[in-house]
């Protein structure tokens, strides 16, 4: 652990309470957490128009620029600022804005294929695999998609059909035995939340 940064890892399949889980520590420990997510880095797609983009594959390890996140986190973990890039998912492509994240006591790092990356998941003290049965991710993905993303009903469950579900069957659910701690349901998960924010605790606390 670098200069005492305790760094967490969430991975999970998409929908499956890792943004709860996630947001729930931050409120809990506000300042002292600062996130870096995993959907900041899908790569940049100047060079192909919006029709093109729509129909690329999103949910595989060549669709995101995993080294440029280890590089950020490794600084983040020796106390260096980082500028984020943003990703705009209404144009299926990065965005020309970064974010300038500062290192915390904690660093959440969460994404759907954040363990499935050796040379991301070594810097990881702790790695929580959030569990949900895929209806009810594939439920939660819709909902989100469309009120939050811009996105047609019809396009989700095609996106979820073609790439989310054999992606995730293919490099998502294999990661799990890289987890220390498997949390059904995310965030809704009292117990295992409590046991996480224990672990924080003593961390902030020196114990």
């Amino acid at each position: 652990m670098e200069n005492n940064i305790l760094v967490i890892g969430i991975a999970g399949g998409t929908g499956s309470g890792k943004t709860t889980l996630m947001q729930r520590l931050v409120e809990q420990f506000g300042a002292d957490v600062t996130v870096l997510s995993h959907d900041n880095y899908y790569r940049r797609r100047d060079d192909m128009p919006f029709e093109e983009r729509c129909k690329q594959n999103y949910d595989e390890p060549a669709a995101l620029e995993t080294d440029l996140m280890a590089r950020h986190l490794d600084a983040l973990r020796h106390g260096q600022a980082i500028d984020c890039p943003v990703y705009d998912f209404a144009r299926h492509n990065r965005s020309d804005k970064t974010v300038r994240i500062e290192p915390r006591r904690v660093i959440i790092v969460e994404g759907i294929l954040i363990f499935e990356n050796r040379q991301l998941r070594d810097l990881m003290d702790i790695k929580i695999f959030v569990d949900t049965d895929a209806d009810v991710r594939l439920c939660r993905r819709i909902r989100r998609d469309v009120r939050e993303r811009g996105r047609t009903l019809e396009s989700v469950i095609e996106q979820y059909q073609t790439t989310v579900k054999p992606m995730h069957e293919k490099y998502v659910e294999p990661s799990k035995r890289h987890a220390h701690i498997v949390v059904p349901e995310g965030g809704r998960n009292a117990v295992a939340l409590e046991l996480i924010e224990g672990r924080i605790r003593r961390h902030l606390e020196g114990v």
